[in-house]
């Protein structure tokens, strides 16, 4: 699922701004939805209200790859040229990936393929109100459920939101986004994460 040019440098808007060069290590919102108790492990999924993924993808080789969930074109026009992820395959919430811009204050993408659990996004619609007070579905992508969450709506205070992509009923990847301190309040960062999940799910429904 590719993007225009115009729609990749809308996002690097909703991320950067260039004239923030405040030097300190960006740190995205440390939100995931494998950090919330599920429901009992003999649960079936997709629970109530949550929405059935149709088509599920198989992402064990991003597991292993965390990185590739982005192609190197898209962090560039996302945070600037020259950015390279950071993978750690052993995070608690599960294999991730994170894109830190060196440039801006703040600015950055984390991508983390959760496996705390069987439940995908199950998990999070059961926190719902519970451990995450902030809790928003948004608009599927070609069919794929979206949700954003959060302890706390970050959206407007820090420029931070997480998405969770239900890549499965049992799989759910999660898109967290932190906005330059220059560019908070200006645009949503829950629409940046949205996109960024299309790209994401594109790279994912690529590979199989």
């Amino acid at each position: 699922m590719r993007r225009t040019v115009l729609m990749l440098s809308a996002l690097l808007l909703a991320i950067t701004a260039c004239s923030t060069t405040n030097p300190g290590t960006p740190s995205p919102s440390t939100d995931t939805a494998s950090t919330t108790t599920p429901p009992e492990s003999g649960s079936a999924v997709p629970g109530p209200g949550v929405p059935k993924v149709p088509n599920p993808i198989d992402v064990t080789r991003f597991k292993q790859a965390p990185c590739d969930a982005l192609k190197a074109a898209q962090v560039a026009e996302l945070l600037g040229p020259g950015v390279s992820g950071k993978s750690d395959l052993q995070a608690p919430a599960g294999p991730s990936c994170a894109w830190d811009s060196p440039r801006v204050s703040q600015a950055g993408v984390t991508v983390v393929f959760t496996n705390a659990d069987q439940l995908g996004l199950t998990s999070v619609y059961a926190a719902q109100g519970k451990q995450y007070r902030f809790f928003q579905p948004l608009a599927a992508i070609d069919g794929f459920p979206v949700v954003a969450y959060g302890v706390n709506d970050e959206r407007t205070t820090r420029g931070r939101c997480a998405v969770a992509l239900g890549v499965s009923d049992t799989q759910a990847v999660d898109i967290h986004v932190a906005q330059s301190e220059g560019n908070i309040g200006k645009k949503d960062p829950c629409d940046a994460a949205h996109d960024i999940a299309s790209q994401v799910l594109g790279n994912l429904r690529g590979a199989n």
